[in-house]
């Protein structure tokens, strides 16, 4: 298994980072994905490269501006999948995201970790 890990200070507060990323029905940071659709706990879109992919949203904790998801279906077999988003709040103007994925079998993270940098930038974007 390998774990990826991403540190990114965002300008904007942490509230509005998390309003964003809070909004699991929410696309528009995400360049290779056009809509979500949501099947109880899970969100189910269509990516660029992966096809079809379901994720169960773990945790959706306001309080701690913290999200954990799954991806529990794909095109490829993944044997183990575990995001965690978590938001900071460095001053009333800056915050950061910590976000790490846990992936296996570790052929696929090179693909998850470009994934991660261009959902970045996209947030970036949508700030």
């Amino acid at each position: 298994m390998k774990t990826l890990n991403e540190i990114t200070i965002f300008d904007c507060s942490a509230n509005h980072l998390w309003s964003i990323l809070s909004d699991i029905s929410r696309c528009d940071w995400v360049p290779t994905i056009e809509k979500i659709t949501l099947e109880g706990d899970c969100r189910v879109f269509e990516m660029e490269g992966m096809g079809s992919v379901k994720e169960k949203i773990l945790l959706l904790d306001n309080e701690n501006m913290k999200l954990q998801y799954s991806a529990v279906e794909t095109r490829t077999p993944l044997q183990h999948h575990l995001a965690t988003m978590q938001i900071t709040s460095a001053s009333e103007e800056t915050c950061q995201l910590n976000w790490t994925t846990e992936i296996d079998p570790e052929i696929f993270a090179d693909a998850i970790h470009q994934g991660m940098l261009i959902s970045i930038d996209g947030i970036k974007k949508v700030i």
